[in-house]
């Protein structure tokens, strides 16, 4: 099982508008079946940290790459994607391995 965190920088002032639309593209993930839910966290400065990040994390089985010919294509993220991409720096993912009792030594 892992988990994967997928990190955005947004412009100032954008994070709580990023968020909601990241919350939107994991929920049509979600809906299409996918992709497991979704948590959707960000600080646009009324927390301490590192301001303007959106983080959208999630798990799966097994990590795939998104060429891959069976991959399904999601339906009506196009102009989600396209308001996301106005807003955002840059972004990063992440992949980490989720220990279980069966992996233990």
């Amino acid at each position: 099982m892992y988990l994967i965190r997928r990190i955005y920088r947004v412009k100032p002032g954008e994070a709580r508008r990023a968020a909601t639309l990241i919350a939107a593209i994991g929920s049509a993930y979600e809906e299409a079946g996918t992709r497991s839910p979704s948590r959707v966290y960000f600080n646009s400065g009324t927390t301490p940290g590192e301001k303007n990040i959106v983080v959208m994390e999630w798990t799966d089985e097994s990590l795939e790459s998104p060429y891959r010919s069976e991959r399904i294509r999601v339906e009506g993220l196009d102009d989600i994607s396209a308001q996301l991409r106005e807003i955002s720096l840059g972004s990063e993912i992440e992949f980490w391995e989720l220990w279980t009792d069966e992996k233990a030594l």
